[in-house]
């Protein structure tokens, strides 16, 4: 299923509803509305997306249910086409938000162009060693290939497709980034690498917008990212989430990114050095984990603007799309 969380555009301060895709993705099915029309009753589990991920096996049960109740019986007030509706992120809210950074391309290629602002002579040097030996001369640490490395964002700067990202007043280099992700579907604590998959509630894009000169200049400390990620409407999700029957193999997607429908950026998720269910097992060591928390993968190799040197304005559209995950469209303001 690739489920959502929408509003109408006729009645944009509504509450808003969860859904899912009909009729090769053009018509969204209500799904608290068809329960009603099937049931002549409201389920809890159906309230929200958070409220269907802790609902587990019944919530998706259920759902499957009236997806084709509605789909053949197309009772009245149970759908509407796409065109109609505003999505938000699938989790307008989620629990929480923790970002990995797992693909070694992005990792060389974003220091190069570090090292290429402060030294250039430095910068060819290491772009020739790579040629020379087939590694750069500034390597990824160690410890990155140990375990996955990751940060904590903010799930209250969350939004979804075709929503406004606005400008931090602060910085003068925005970037997008090019990212896979997935929503908690199952609590869990010390989770084996063999049972993690039971975890994935569903996959999603993620756009991790990010202001360079400052996290490059708070990275300095120690610590961090904090401002550079930490802004309203920083963190774009969606459009949906899509459950894991529908997609075939997570580590095979094909990922690009288009900034005013110009390719900029193009990789895999084949390219990721932990998987998913490595990840969870990793984290959730001496830790519990609950429906609704947000894992991104990190960018994929040439999957934004720092690795390129190229940098976005005001009134650009960046639309991320990754193949069986739709895309994610946001203009900056």
């Amino acid at each position: 299923m690739k489920l959502l969380t929408f509003i109408l555009t006729s009645d944009p301060q509504a509450i808003p509803l969860l859904g899912l895709l009909v009729d090769n993705d053009q018509t969204v099915v209500s799904l608290q509305a068809g329960r009603q029309v099937m049931s002549e009753d409201i389920a809890p589990f159906l309230v929200d997306m958070q409220a269907f991920l802790d609902g587990g096996e019944v919530a998706r049960e259920a759902s499957a249910k009236i997806r084709d109740f509605v789909s053949t019986q197309r009772p009245a007030g149970t759908t509407h086409p796409l065109s109609d509706v505003i999505l938000l992120s699938p989790v307008p809210r989620p629990r929480s938000i923790r970002d990995c950074m797992v693909f070694e391309k992005h990792f060389i290629q974003a220091t190069r162009t570090v090292v290429r602002w402060r030294s250039p002579f430095l910068a060819n040097v290491d772009a020739w060693v790579e040629k020379w030996r087939g590694k750069p001369l500034f390597s990824v640490p160690d410890v990155w290939y140990k375990s996955p490395v990751y940060y904590k964002g903010n799930p209250f700067s969350v939004v979804g497709t075709d929503a406004k990202v606005y400008w931090p007043t602060y910085t003068k280099k925005l970037d997008y980034e090019l990212e896979i992700g997935i929503f908690i579907g199952k609590t869990g604590r010390n989770i084996t690498v063999e049972e993690a998959h039971k975890y994935i509630g569903g996959y999603t894009i993620y756009n991790d917008f990010s202001a360079r000169d400052i996290q490059i200049q708070e990275m300095g400390g120690r610590l961090g990212p904090a401002k550079a990620k930490d802004f309203d409407t920083g963190n774009a999700i969606g459009p949906y989430l899509v459950t894991p029957d529908e997609v075939t193999n997570p580590y095979n997607l094909a990922m690009s990114a288009s900034i005013n429908a110009e390719e900029w950026s193009r990789g895999n998720s084949s390219e990721m050095h932990f998987s998913f269910e490595e990840i969870i097992a990793y984290i959730s060591q001496d830790e519990t984990l609950y429906p609704g928390e947000f894992i991104g993968s990190g960018t994929v190799g040439n999957g934004c603007g720092l690795e390129l040197n190229r940098w976005l304005q005001r009134g650009d559209v960046v639309e991320l799309k990754v193949q069986g995950l739709g895309i994610l469209r946001n203009v900056i303001v």
